[in-house]
């Protein structure tokens, strides 16, 4: 879990989805009275944030599943959290719509990503060849796409860290909204 993100985290209220929690790291760091929902593929790892609920006190439901497709009813949570998971996604389009889509008119969408390095770069050329060799796409361009998705960025914060060989890795943090009135992706 990116500690750029868990300050977002503790503000969130209501019923929050979270997509692929890993071994639930983030748990902790949700208020107490959050319905916490989590879509995770992996099997360990749905047993780990099971545990790590229990461990907590904390109810839990971990449902599995992908983010391309989620096994919940339209308009059905108040938050949706992803840290370092629109990387990995098949489609991640198909993911920002599957996340709209179950978020509530006003509802927030919390994220932390890797994302591409600048144009014309070495780092944006390297990014490409590390995503020909694994499930990580590094060399996406994810903020635009959250906003291709409909939703109104309201905080974002863009730093780096260190990577292999002294590159500056880059990264996004932030909120967004889906808007209260319905309008079309663009």
């Amino acid at each position: 879990m990116d500690t750029t993100a868990i300050p977002l985290l503790g503000s969130l209220r209501g019923t929050v989805l979270e997509l692929g929690p890993g071994a639930g790291r983030s748990l902790r760091h949700y208020a107490p009275d959050v319905r916490w929902i989590g879509v995770e593929p992996d099997a360990r790892h749905r047993a780990r944030v099971r545990g790590e609920a229990d461990r907590l006190g904390r109810g839990a439901r971990v449902l599995p599943g992908r983010a391309e497709r989620l096994d919940l009813p339209d308009a059905s949570v108040d938050a949706v959290v992803a840290t370092f998971v629109l990387c990995s996604v098949a489609d991640q389009a198909a993911a920002l719509a599957e996340l709209v889509r179950v978020l509530r008119p006003g509802g927030r969408f919390v994220f932390a990503e890797h994302v591409a390095a600048r144009r014309g770069t070495w780092l944006r050329r390297a990014q490409h060849v590390w995503a020909a060799f694994g499930p990580c796409r590094p060399d996406r361009d994810t903020l635009p796409a959250v906003e291709r998705a409909g939703l109104d960025v309201v905080e974002l914060r863009s730093y780096t860290r260190p990577g292999p060989f002294g590159a500056a890795i880059p990264h996004i943090a932030g909120a967004a909204l889906r808007p209260a009135h319905e309008r079309k992706p663009g």
